[in-house]
């Protein structure tokens, strides 16, 4: 019974070994060869070399939450438009009306993100 399982048990420890393999042996390369010269600005924790201004916990404006939701809206409309111009000869007027219905349903939501004011800024 045990030895229906030995190739999963196989390919696991493949794919443990090709993951952490590589990592092993980098970190022992860089042991070996790198340099160890820290410097104050190595060491600084802002990567663009100096102290922060403001505090990082500071509020964001929800209208940049909103701008990114309609991105994420619209991008999903052409991920879903694209396929479907691909296959409108396939899917004919069935896949019509279903698009039809999706897109007014995301024209509902741009009307009523756009009644809010969501894409005035001041």
């Amino acid at each position: 019974m045990l030895e229906n399982y030995f190739p999963v048990l196989l390919f696991m420890l493949v794919g443990l070994l090709v993951g952490v393999a590589p990592m092993a042996l980098g970190k022992a390369v860089s042991l070996v060869l790198g340099t160890n010269k820290p410097d104050p600005e190595k060491l600084s924790p802002y990567e663009c070399g100096f102290e922060a201004f403001e505090d990082a916990r500071m509020q964001f404006d929800v209208r940049y939450y909103l701008v990114a939701i309609l991105f994420i809206l619209f991008d999903l409309e052409v991920a879903f438009l694209l396929p479907w111009a691909a296959v409108i000869k396939e899917v004919a007027f069935p896949g019509f009306v279903a698009m039809m219905v999706f897109l007014g349903i995301l024209v509902v939501g741009f009307v009523y993100e756009w009644m809010k004011g969501a894409l005035e800024w001041e």
